[in-house]
């Protein structure tokens, strides 16, 4: 039996976006300049916040966003272990330890419990699970919105209050996610819910840039610290140098990077922006799609909206009911390629990785959580622009497994 093939995600690129970036290509400006300024303040009105910087990754914004809270080598940073690589690798930049943390059982974001445990081992002297004594001293925490699902902002803002640290959002996943804060009053993730959250635009994403990033913040000196370090360390709006209205000299305040992102990523996300909300919708429509299609599948766990918040479904991440089946996730996925579907595992919780394993001394039973729930997942195709026929093949496929290898 033949069986259409389905991506596990298509950009949505139209005639606009093509326009507006050949009109960058002929202008003859093509690095940083007016389109990533543009960029910068229509995506910081969008997400409601004071400033945006856009950059060439949302590793480079997590990256610039703990350089601006001073973080030193020997420092400690704590990052949920269900996440993706950029998480944890920027603390190791600055030879600085990331702190492991399991996540919650049902929208797999950060612990805030376990949060709390480690921190309170960690004043107190006790051992923690990948960190060596003598620890040095806890600067901030990374929590990430999984799969678009805003976790408990004001939660992770009075943990960090009490135990005097800074918020670094990992909101790669969460554009547009909200949540419903203690006034009952709607929030943007972004809008000043951290000391500064990372968004990224790469190609799966609800808008994209190809490559690219956005670190959004309501403090001055964050914007004004991460602009100057994510150009090579060059005083304030060096792009302007090569402007008629800008000055030739320049100065190198600190050793920056190059985080910088072109006019032509720029243009494309301009476009993208204008559509955030309809392709946010679109994600929207076919996530409900799935799960009323599947919700009569007692061998699948589906994801749902938790109270409070409205998802951003960057990934519709089913979970598989195991002791119902005689095959595992790993059997679960060859059948769906198998059948033409392409599917995304996210993620290999990090204590598990090779590296992490061996240089923290960390083990898969050290955080159970994640290290069980990350043999259920399976990410399904959802990308606005699926066709109707794209969604019945992922549906029929994913039934069609159930029933052959059913318990």
């Amino acid at each position: 039996m033949s069986h259409p093939s389905v991506p596990f995600f298509r950009p949505t690129i139209e005639e606009d976006e093509i326009a507006a970036v050949t009109a960058v290509l002929r202008s003859g400006w093509l690095t940083t300049g007016p389109e990533t300024r543009e960029f910068e303040r229509e995506f910081a009105a969008y997400v409601g916040a004071r400033h945006a910087v856009a950059v060439n990754s949302c590793t480079a914004a997590l990256h610039l966003a703990l350089e601006t809270v001073g973080l030193k080598r020997g420092d400690l940073v704590l990052v949920p272990t269900f996440t993706f690589a950029a998480t944890a690798e920027v603390v190791r930049y600055f030879d600085a330890t990331p702190v492991l943390v399991d996540c919650e059982p049902t929208t797999l974001c950060l612990d805030l419990a376990a949060a709390r445990r480690t921190l309170e081992a960690l004043t107190a002297g006790r051992p923690v699970a990948g960190v060596r004594a003598p620890y040095g001293r806890v600067r901030a925490v990374i929590p990430m919105h999984y799969a678009g699902q805003a976790l408990d902002v004001e939660g992770v803002r009075a943990l960090a209050r009490e135990f005097d640290l800074r918020v670094v959002e990992d909101a790669a996943h969460a554009l547009p996610a909200d949540y419903r804060d203690g006034a009952g009053a709607w929030r943007r993730i972004g809008a000043n819910t951290a000391d500064a959250t990372c968004f990224s635009f790469y190609a799966n994403k609800t808008i994209t840039t190809g490559e690219g990033g956005m670190l959004c913040t309501d403090d001055d000196g964050v914007a004004e610290r991460a602009r100057i370090m994510a150009l090579h360390g060059i005083s304030r709006d060096a792009w302007k140098r090569y402007t008629a209205e800008g000055s030739w000299y320049y100065e190198i305040v600190a050793p920056g990077f190059k985080y910088n992102m072109t006019d032509v990523a720029a243009a494309l996300g301009r476009c993208q922006l204008r559509k955030c909300d309809r392709l946010a919708a679109e994600r929207r429509r076919l996530a409900e799609a799935y799960r009323t299609r599947l919700g009569d599948v007692d061998a699948l766990e589906l994801p749902r909206e938790a109270e409070g918040r409205h998802h951003a479904w960057h990934l519709f991440v089913i979970r598989l009911n195991l002791e119902r089946l005689r095959i595992d996730r790993a059997a679960f996925v060859d059948e769906l390629k198998r059948r033409g579907v392409m599917f995304s595992v996210a993620w290999l919780p990090l204590h598990m990785h090779p590296y992490y394993r061996e240089t923290y001394g960390i083990r898969a039973e050290d955080l159970p959580v994640a290290a069980r729930e990350w043999l259920r997942v399976v990410s399904l195709p959802l990308f606005p622009g699926m066709t109707a026929a794209e969604h019945d093949a992922v549906v029929a496929a994913v039934r069609e497994i159930v029933a052959q290898h059913r318990r």
